[in-house]
């Protein structure tokens, strides 16, 4: 039963993959050669066109508080940068015993079982 499914899904690509190939081969469209001089031409018509679009005018730069945009945003990035390369050397003023003053937890955990002593269950 597994063969016959495997076979039904890769006869239905195959027939897929042979169906969009004849596709593409038909549906393909003329190509109009054209010279250098009219491409150039019809690009200025375009762009005078696009000139005097509603929204082709170049608006004013934000600002906050007299300083570029820009500027306040890659300030406020480097700051914040800032602030996590403290919060990772800050660490070391944050601890509450000296390392190496207390035992490890690999050390602890090993003591504990060690120190526990075994008893039946149901005793």
């Amino acid at each position: 039963m597994t063969v016959l499914g495997m076979g039904l899904v890769f006869s239905l690509l195959a027939l897929l993959w042979v169906l969009l190939t004849l596709v593409l081969k038909l549906d393909k469209e003329e190509v109009e050669e054209v010279s250098g001089i009219e491409a150039t031409d019809e690009a200025e018509a375009i762009a005078a066109v696009a000139d005097d679009a509603v929204g082709a005018q170049t608006p004013e730069s934000h600002t906050v508080h007299g300083m570029a945009a820009d500027l306040v945003s890659a300030i406020a990035i480097a700051v914040m940068k800032h602030k996590m390369i403290l919060r990772g050397e800050a660490a070391p003023m944050m601890r509450t015993a000296w390392p190496g003053t207390q035992p490890s937890r690999w050390a602890s955990a090993g003591r504990v079982r060690q120190t526990n002593t075994w008893t039946p269950r149901g005793k």
